[in-house]
């Protein structure tokens, strides 16, 4: 039963927070930068607690303040591999409640270990290395999200059931696979088909199979910009600065599906796991793919890499992984917002990465959405875009302390809570293998305008005559088309 205990006045109007959910016990907060941030009014605002037993985990002393303004505890230390345990099992000593990891330099997989075996439900955004794996690591194999996905899998299979661990559930990883299977029952219908909603993995891998998709693009453009100019040598983003440059300075990598006859210069397979993904030997934040979004049209996105990259592929691969009978391509196309782009220019060329860190505030942003979907594409219609086109102006009315780019990761936090709260022991889980509807309905109220728009856009549209390109015009969905020149 859904409970409305409170409403709340905002811009005039009344809205009622409904509770999803109840933690008896503790609700340890790992992280406070601008996604923990967004996240605790959430959890406040929907699942009943007490509110003594919720603390913060955070180094930086600036938190200090802004959590004791709240009443909140904060524990001011760094998680480490040596304190982690004591740390941890010392803030959960009767083997219950819930731990919310949304930091970085944190190995998600240890702290998810410790916990399931505390007994105490966890949730994180990524699967996050200790610190010092992005770039001290040489061996760029291990670098990649397939192989840290990789150890969180095998981890699931030498240990099955118990108690719940959601892994990598943000917006993406997170939401986005939540919107891939919307949007297959979107195209089932609009291809007027009576295809009755999938009951497990296989049924939703044969789904997307029948219905002819090669692909899938996590198709990304965010519009969000403040008055002020970048200043330079200032990295600007609208979400974790640290985030985005670890993850753009990983190998480009991507779910390599069936459908593609060609493989990319520079390229390399896995020798283990599932098989479903490959890696280019260059960062990704430099590699340029074509894609396409609602507001832009066709545009360019960096192949920066994901977990849900891999994690879709694998989970919609029918028949043998090492030789499947289908498998999707799948990929990140993020066009980030116009600050971003010139400070990953400003970054890469100077060869060094900038001492200061600015984060777009919500009071300080004047125009912008942030457009977050998936583009399906390769079937009868051509292409399918799904997400959401939330601005920063709604966020700022749906929720505090973040603008539309941090409310659909937290958003995304809060409703894999409720699911975990109701699946207490699932075991290990990633996203794709979670309800979807129920998630969704969770997090729906706070994603603005959710919508899908057909497009008869390909990657073989956007060319310059004048400058002819080895591609492969006998399929527009080849991935040969979608990698830049």
């Amino acid at each position: 039963m859904i409970r409305y205990p409170f409403v709340m006045k905002n811009k005039g109007m009344m809205m009622a927070h409904p509770i999803h959910g109840r933690i008896d016990g503790p609700i340890v907060m790992i992280g406070y930068g601008s996604i923990g941030k967004g996240s605790l009014p959430l959890i406040q605002r929907h699942i009943a607690h007490d509110p003594a037993l919720l603390s913060v985990i955070e180094p930086n002393p600036a938190a200090a303040p802004l959590l004791a303004a709240q009443g909140i505890t904060h524990h001011q230390i760094a998680l480490t591999p040596d304190n982690y345990r004591a740390v941890l099992g010392g803030l959960f000593p009767d083997g219950r409640g819930f731990c919310v990891n949304l930091s970085v330099d944190t190995s998600s997989l240890d702290l998810m270990k410790f916990c399931r075996a505390l007994g105490v439900l966890y949730i994180d955004t990524v699967v996050e290395p200790w610190a010092g794996f992005y770039f001290d690591t040489n061996d760029n194999a291990q670098r990649t999200n397939y192989a840290l996905r990789q150890q969180v899998r095998d981890e699931k299979a030498a240990n099955p059931g118990g108690t719940t661990a959601v892994s990598c559930c943000g917006a993406n990883p997170g939401m986005v696979s939540w919107f891939v299977k919307e949007g297959l029952m979107i195209l089932s219908r609009d291809l007027d088909r009576d295809d009755p909603v999938p009951a497990d993995r296989a049924g939703w891998a044969r789904l997307m199979q029948d219905l002819g998709v090669k692909g899938v693009h996590i198709a990304e453009r965010d519009t969000q910009a403040r008055a002020k100019p970048r200043p330079r040598d200032v990295f600007v983003n609208t979400w974790s600065v640290e985030g985005f440059i670890a993850e753009g300075f990983q190998p480009a990598e991507l779910g390599w599906g069936t459908h593609e006859t060609w493989f990319p210069d520079g390229a390399h397979r896995h020798a283990t796991g599932c098989q479903a993904g490959i890696w280019i030997a260059r960062p990704g934040a430099i590699t340029r793919v074509h894609s396409w979004c609602p507001t832009p049209g066709p545009q360019f996105g960096f192949l920066v890499t994901h977990n849900e990259a891999i994690s879709i592929s694998d989970y919609y691969t029918l028949g043998d992984p090492a030789a499947p009978d289908f498998r999707p391509t799948c990929h990140y196309a993020y066009h980030p917002c116009d600050d971003a782009v010139l400070s990953l220019h400003e970054m890469f060329g100077a060869g060094r990465q900038q001492l200061v860190h600015e984060i777009l505030d919500v009071d300080e942003i004047v125009t912008g959405i942030d457009e977050l979907g998936v583009l399906i594409y390769g079937h009868a219609k051509n292409a399918l875009w799904f997400g959401s086109r939330l601005s920063n102006a709604e966020a700022k009315m749906l929720a505090p302390d973040q603008n539309a780019t941090g409310l659909q990761v937290t958003s995304a936090v809060l409703a894999g809570m409720v699911w975990a709260l109701e699946n207490p022991q699932a075991g290990i889980v990633e996203t794709d293998e979670m309800d979807h509807a129920r998630c969704l309905q969770i997090q729906r109220p706070y994603l603005g305008p959710v919508e899908a728009h057909y497009t008869d856009w390909t990657p073989l549209q956007d060319r310059w005559e004048h400058f002819p390109e080895d591609i492969d015009d006998t399929d527009p969905w080849q991935f040969r088309n979608v990698l830049a020149s």
